[in-house]
């Protein structure tokens, strides 16, 4: 049986993950790989459970602590329940956000410190990190103004201001700076087909 390859999404909010995610699945179709789309938090009944307490606004605040913990414990049942049991059949996994998430959320955004996210990444998925990380980068103010125009009500993250994404948006570039081979940057302020073309690229890389 051939290994399973561990693909995830990054980037800030209305940067196209969703639909980056299904056309890399598609692709991998058409390449004879089967793959699982899922994401986080969420991708499981249980994990989605906790995603709902994360995203839903409410009276009381989650301090940014407990927030990174309910990020954790949603991608500890992801891990068991979906992720590992995936790559173990030798299927792919696409995964819209990972712990690079929570580095940038949680850590560059909410301000937590790297030494506590990474003491709970070794905790929670020990040596398992994706083959390649896509970071679907692009200036804030235009994937906030994607994210808005595609109606609903706002999530907590989508409710904050602007100068909370440009430090998340920072954390993720820094990432990619320390991590290039792993973390992968495809500007996503680009024609929709010059994304996919980028993406595809990255994954021809890993067949």
């Amino acid at each position: 049986m051939s290994a399973g390859r561990f693909i995830t999404l990054e980037g800030v909010e209305g940067a196209g993950k969703s639909t980056v995610a299904r056309f890399a699945q598609e692709w991998l179709s058409t390449h004879g790989v089967q793959a699982v789309l899922t994401r986080e938090p969420g991708g499981t009944p249980l994990a989605e459970r906790v995603r709902d307490i994360v995203l839903q606004p409410g009276a009381e605040a989650i301090p940014p602590e407990a927030e990174m913990l309910l990020m954790f414990a949603a991608r500890a049942i992801h891990l068991a329940s979906l992720i590992r049991p995936a790559l173990a059949r030798g299927e792919w996994v696409i995964c819209d956000r990972f712990t690079d998430a929570t580095r940038a959320y949680q850590g560059g955004g909410r301000g937590v410190p790297d030494s506590v996210i990474d003491h709970l990444a070794k905790l929670v998925h020990g040596d398992l990190w994706p083959d390649r990380t896509v970071l679907l980068d692009l200036p804030v103010r235009e994937g906030l103004e994607r994210a808005r125009g595609r109606g609903g009500a706002a999530d907590r993250f989508e409710q904050e201001r602007e100068p909370f994404f440009d430090r998340v948006r920072q954390a993720y570039r820094l990432l990619a700076e320390r991590e290039p081979t792993r973390i992968r940057i495809v500007d996503a302020s680009r024609p929709l087909r010059a994304v996919q073309s980028d993406v595809a690229a990255v994954l021809d890389e890993l067949l």
